[in-house]
């Protein structure tokens, strides 16, 4: 019978009592037996209460529905438990006359002024003012302190999208990430990283993958009724309102929660994650070491390990990957990956897929208009996506990797597929501008130092979701390739169209030969207004900006990017094989990578993956986590072999003997010379720029407030790595020689 919401009066036993209904329970076990498997001490450290002990708890004015209920440990001071209301099968481990100290929280070991129902409680452990405690197991060393309600209902499941024996369908908690339609709904479940969640939302047309993930993700968790809810070891709860059907791993530590509810937060000595003030979490899954404060919700969602929430900041059906961190904003039925910041006022994001190493600036706003159309729209953005201030995006739209949109409304759909781009509206001229390679010309300390803050952020203890953090990495380049190609076309094209001829009546490889043969000419390409096409969803003119150093620019990149990723190669093996690193200049450049979460994979792989878990090879989520990381072991390899196959492109040949080699060895220690004097020159610019100085009195104070140039850390390090770099290549010529 269907709960109908009215208060009802039942006997005074069954506030203990029907814990699981009686049809769920297993002929020949009672409403503990699963109580009596979760628990992790042994039934024989428990005894009856001796009448002493009773006398005494009776005197300090505790109640019990029967005492015989009550057990204890031989290490059980009545004096130290008072005013307590105790009902049905309660199990109190050691109790001495001790202090729990927890920063300047300081309780005695205890429990008082709380009513306990059905509940194990560990040892040395601190209950004051718990107004009512159901069907928990609390582990040694825990505080609860001034709490309203920590209670567990029959068919919790903390978080997980499952559904318990006997329940309708229609209870299960979906999380309805990328697309507001529900169109690409996914399970949440404990463990679940972005790998997962992309695997599942993305492939949506694969019905049989959709049906195994749904399958596996049940069978995952035990659908019967009757677990009860648990609070880790070293776990601190103090001044909050309610915690219901809430699962909190160890060394939790949680201050002034509104509301908890069906949920798990992860845990460790290690990785210990706060919940603070005003916290309201409903149907979710919270990662290790994240901390989550003041007045934050979130419901339906995943949060990924060692992820910030604070102030005010609304989640609601999404998947936030590690490492982030997120606040003052709202998110809504997103993806998003790795490394993503929000931290800004008044910023929102909803019906997102964002691919990590993001940064959203304040005001910025992404989906809030649909285009008077359906609910459909989605916005898909690589890594590296920063809109910048007060910018607003129409649905649907697609940027590539490592793309900055000035400031502005942006009033069409676009398709930026120009990676490293800056993206400006030009209302003036009534045109997209776009700037490919901005952030390689123009502010290389920021791109350079991309990579190496977020290896540093990353202090996962758990590495389950494998990252790539290169800014130049399989995809990166790809892309780079890809807008290689756009650009030499559109040089073509703009050229042809300045001498009236006539571009339809050429092929696309003369095109590019076209394109490729201008690209040595600056003064000609100079002249040309280069149009983009396919880039946004209007009939104004899209401008790029500066196709000549854009495309010379991208293929620094690439150059860059293979002879770095080789040498390291070479000098990670052991010994160092020149013969095995040119046996990977053979086959075919792998051209689609596929972001997973943060981690990059073939296609091929992908494809393997899906057919192994529809063929059931693959049946259960600790396999396909194992496949990801066999996937991440041969990754090096892969992206080596990636690396070398990218210079063919580079070099228009499929021949690079020992001489080109070296030429090509030698043309990349001048790429670093320039990373290094740009990152510098970058940098400098703010230490030069007139107006910015006009805020400090004198040179000194603006050198205690922002330091000396030469002094910057980052300055520092690039200068290190270079020299280092130069020392690499001139080995492995020396080693050609």
């Amino acid at each position: 019978m269907a709960d109908d919401g009215k208060v009802k009066i039942l006997s005074y036993d069954r506030i203990y009592k029907n814990f699981i209904d009686s049809k769920f329970i297993p002929e020949g076990k009672d409403e503990y037996y699963l109580r009596y498997e979760q628990t992790s001490s042994p039934k024989n450290k428990w005894r009856h209460l001796r009448a002493d002990e009773i006398e005494s708890l009776v005197i300090n004015k505790n109640v019990a529905t029967n005492w015989e209920d009550v057990w204890v440990t031989d290490e059980f001071d009545p004096r130290m438990v008072k005013r307590n209301s105790f009902f049905g099968l309660v199990r109190i481990g050691r109790i001495r006359r001790e202090i729990l100290e927890y920063h300047d929280l300081r309780v005695p070991v205890g429990i008082t002024d709380s009513s306990i129902v059905s509940c194990d409680i560990g040892d040395d452990v601190a209950i004051h003012n718990v107004h009512y405690l159901a069907n928990y197991i609390i582990s040694d060393r825990c505080i609860l302190f001034n709490v309203n309600e920590i209670s567990t209902t029959d068919h919790s499941k903390f978080g997980n999208g499952i559904i318990k024996d006997g329940e309708d369908e229609e209870v299960r908690i979906w999380l309805e990430v990328m697309n507001e339609t529900g169109a690409r709904k996914i399970l949440p479940f404990d463990g679940m990283i972005t790998a997962d969640a992309y695997l599942w939302a993305k492939y949506v047309d694969d019905k049989r993958l959709q049906q195994r993930l749904f399958d596996i993700t049940q069978k995952s968790f035990d659908s019967r009724r009757g677990y009860y809810g648990t609070i880790g070891e070293s776990t601190v709860i103090k001044n909050s309102w309610i915690l219901k059907d809430a699962k909190i791993g160890p060394y939790t530590y949680i201050k002034g929660a509104s509301k908890l509810k069906n949920i798990t937060i992860n845990s460790s000595e290690e990785e210990p994650s706060q919940i603070g003030e005003g916290v309201i979490l409903v149907n979710g899954i919270v990662g290790y070491g994240c901390r989550i404060f003041y007045s934050v919700v979130a419901t339906r969602f995943i949060i990924g390990d060692k992820c910030n929430l604070k102030y005010g900041a609304r989640i609601l059906n999404s998947v936030l990957g590690d490492n982030s961190t997120i606040s003052c904003c709202e998110v809504l039925n997103n993806l998003i990956f790795p490394a993503h910041e929000q931290h800004h006022n008044n910023s929102f994001l909803i019906s997102a897929c964002i691919m990590g190493q993001s940064n959203m600036a304040a005001g910025a706003t992404l989906g809030s208009n649909h285009n008077s159309r359906a609910t459909d729209g989605e916005l898909v953005a690589s890594r590296g996506f920063w809109p910048g201030l007060c910018s607003s995006i129409k649905h649907s739209s697609k940027f590539a990797s490592f793309t900055l949109l000035s400031k502005g409304d942006y009033p069409h759909e676009m398709n930026i597929l120009l990676p490293f781009s800056l993206v400006n509206n030009n209302v003036s001229k009534d045109r997209l501008e776009i700037m490919p390679a901005y952030w390689w010309m123009y502010n290389m300390y920021a791109i350079a130092r991309n990579t190496s803050k977020y290896h540093k952020r990353d202090t996962r203890k758990r590495r389950i979701q494998n990252i790539e953090f290169e800014t130049l990495a399989p995809d990166t380049i790809e892309e780079i390739i890809t807008a290689c190609k756009m650009l030499e076309v559109w040089t073509a094209k703009a050229y042809l169209n300045s001498q009236n001829k006539d571009c339809s009546t050429y092929k696309y490889h003369e095109l590019r030969e076209i394109g490729r043969d201008l690209m040595t000419k600056p003064e000609v390409v100079g002249k040309l207004e280069i149009m983009g096409e396919n880039i946004e969803n209007s009939r104004r003119k899209v401008v790029i900006l500066k196709a000549y150093n854009a495309y010379h620019a991208y293929r620094d990149m690439i150059h860059y990017y293979a002879i770095n990723t080789i040498t390291n190669s070479i000098f990670n093996d052991n010994p160092v094989n020149l013969t095995k690193i040119k046996d990977e200049f053979n086959g075919l450049r792998r051209k689609v990578w596929i972001n997973l979460g943060g981690q990059m994979m073939m296609k091929e792989d992908v494809d393997k993956l899906r057919d192994d878990i529809n063929n059931n090879v693959i049946n259960s989520w600790d396999e396909i986590h194992n496949r990801y990381n066999e996937i991440w072991a041969r990754y090096p390899k892969d992206k080596m072999k990636h690396a070398c196959l990218s210079l063919y492109f580079l070099m228009q040949t499929k021949e690079i003997n020992d001489e080109m080699f070296c030429e090509l060895l030698k043309k990349a220690i001048d790429i670093q010379n320039y990373i290094c004097e740009q990152v510098y020159l970058s940098r400098k610019k703010d230490y030069d720029n007139q107006i910015r100085n006009s805020t400090f009195r004198n040179e000194d104070e603006k050198i205690a407030v922002i330091g000396a140039l030469d002094d910057n850390s980052f300055v520092k390090q690039i200068r290190k790595e270079t020299e280092e770099f130069k020392s690499r290549i001139e080995k492995v010529i020396s080693m050609l020689n």
